[in-house]
């Protein structure tokens, strides 16, 4: 584990929060793409959504300190190009010196909570893209689950359309989190076919004034030469929930990742807390297969 020094953070916290404004305009800042084209970042913006476990442990990422630390050991390994997360957790790992050279992806509506009544009227309640571009980070992203069955849905869309204009407006990539979901019991379940996923695409891309700057975060289903011949979206593949299987979802990435227009990864639960235990070494292998030259 890297050596990350909490004292501190909970200090300017507590004392000098001018100065987390302040280090945000002094980070080094990268390109959004290296040499290769490509892009690797760890997402962390489930907890504030409720949704806090992995496996069978409900809690799993209730722990702030085990959190930060996963995330600090994973940046740290080469071939990482960022992370994507929630205002708090950016900060957090602003505080601890871990932003810099990273691309910051600043998630943006996280007021579907998990299990809530509300889920699918997914209010936009962390970053604005305003908010992301005057904090010097750079990227967007928005979740946007769609059920032709729920009304709140309507909602949701419109404020994401709202949210891609703005940030065409600011120059602002945005990734697009897009699923045809449905209720069952009263929990949101995605629709992971290549039917829905497709459907997803055709919709969300036609979202805002422009779709200049607009990205494509999908999972990875059956049948993805098809799903990517739905769109020219610079598109990066969501990485899902983790599964048993470590050497059949690393194949199934990799043999996405070689279709045209498939830009990358971004994988969070299933890496920091892999089967293992070991951070590092989950994380090493899918940046080797992003980024196999380096």
């Amino acid at each position: 584990m890297v050596d990350l020094d909490f004292d501190a953070l909970r200090a300017v916290r507590g004392e000098h929060p001018e100065r987390i404004a302040e280090l945000q305009q002094s980070r080094r800042r990268r390109p959004l793409l290296g040499d290769d084209g490509k892009l690797f970042i760890l997402a962390m913006d489930h907890p504030a959504r409720n949704a806090m476990g992995v496996g069978s442990d409900p809690f799993a990422m209730a722990d702030r300190y085990d959190l930060l630390e996963r995330l600090a050991e994973a940046l740290a390994v080469p071939g990482v190009d960022g992370v994507l997360g929630t205002p708090d957790i950016l900060e957090d790992l602003l505080l601890l010196g871990a932003l810099d050279d990273k691309v910051v992806v600043g998630s943006m509506n996280r007021g579907g909570l998990r299990g809530a009544s509300f889920e699918l009227d997914d209010r936009f309640t962390a970053f604005s893209a305003g908010a992301i571009a005057q904090a010097g980070y750079d990227f967007a992203k928005l979740l946007l689950r769609i059920d032709l069955a729920d009304p709140d849905t309507a909602d949701t869309l419109e404020a994401s359309a709202c949210a891609v204009s703005d940030a065409a407006a600011l120059r602002l990539p945005i990734m697009l989190e897009p699923f045809m979901s449905h209720q069952r019991d009263g929990v949101v379940h995605n629709e992971l076919t290549a039917d829905a996923v497709v459907r997803s695409i055709a919709i969300t891309s036609g979202l805002g004034h422009s779709s200049a700057y607009s990205w494509l975060k999908i999972p990875v289903v059956d049948d993805m030469a098809r799903v990517m011949a739905a769109t020219t979206l610079p598109t990066l593949l969501l990485g899902g929930e983790p599964n048993g299987d470590v050497d059949a979802t690393y194949a199934s990435w990799s043999e996405a990742l070689a279709l045209p227009g498939v830009r990358g990864l971004t994988v969070g639960r299933s890496l920091l807390y892999p089967p293992s235990g070991d951070v590092s070494s989950a994380v090493a292998v899918a940046a080797s297969l992003v980024h196999p030259s380096r």
